[in-house]
């Protein structure tokens, strides 16, 4: 590659300067971020463009989503945690990463690609990935990790609010088994309220250990919220649904 200071005119390095600012990231060697923002229709070469780096940047990406899965989520086999990163760092995702950051200004495409004043989702994932990759071999895994930090902890949190409310009683089954040796029982507490509007609160209980109940406008999401507490409890996390 040619040196940074001859590697793009004038317009080029407004516009990498700019991408800098965006992003967060100043970089050692301008001419990564430059390649990683090269998509194949104005690149000379296949070579040229950023599809090595996206490649690169996919497996940077998924190593740095499986460690914080592993850490964040101890009780999840296998299968749990691929269905979690798949959501996390999937193709959509990624071109929302891009918009946030507001990557596809500082694309540069040559005149065959027609946006139609929206840039398709694919080169939007695709840019990030690349993105990633560069930022990787400029400035190493922890300047890497810390960028893709930034992006997929909240998604990682979301996904799993998903999860656990969707899934919540069986969540709670493998975690009890493991740290109680038993499965959990939900006892109804109280109802309130007329039979055509009845509330019900309900509790989940290991052994002598009664976790805290919650409120449900029917048995079964009482028992699921109850659930929500017992895992949040366990976890020593803020109740999602404190009892009144």
């Amino acid at each position: 590659m040619p040196p940074s200071d001859t590697l793009t005119n004038n317009r080029e390095r407004t516009v990498l300067e700019n991408c800098q600012e965006a992003i967060g990231y100043r970089f050692l060697k301008p001419e990564l971020l430059r390649s990683a923002l090269t998509h194949t229709s104005s690149a000379n070469t296949r070579a040229a463009s950023n599809e090595r780096l996206e490649f690169l940047g996919d497996s940077v990406l998924g190593l740095v989503t499986c460690e914080q899965l592993y850490q964040r989520f101890p009780e999840y086999q296998e299968g749990d945690l691929t269905k979690v990163k798949s959501a996390v760092v999937s193709r959509k995702t990624c071109a929302r990463f891009s918009q946030e950051i507001g990557l596809g200004d500082f694309l540069f495409l040559g005149r065959g690609v027609h946006t139609h004043g929206e840039m398709p989702l694919n080169i939007l994932a695709n840019v990030f990935e690349s993105l990633v990759a560069a930022i990787f071999l400029d400035g190493g895994w922890g300047a890497a990790r810390e960028f893709i930090l930034r992006f997929i902890t909240p998604e990682i949190e979301r996904v799993a609010r998903d999860a656990i409310s969707s899934n919540a009683k069986s969540q709670l089954q493998t975690v009890t088994q493991r740290e109680y040796g038993d499965t959990p029982r939900y006892f109804l507490l109280d109802e309130q309220g007329p039979d055509n509007n009845k509330c019900f609160k309900v509790a989940a209980q290991v052994h002598d250990e009664r976790f805290p109940p919650a409120w449900g406008s029917t048995k079964k999401e009482a028992e699921l919220k109850a659930a929500m507490n017992a895992l949040a409890h366990i976890h020593g996390e803020p109740l999602p649904f404190p009892p009144a």
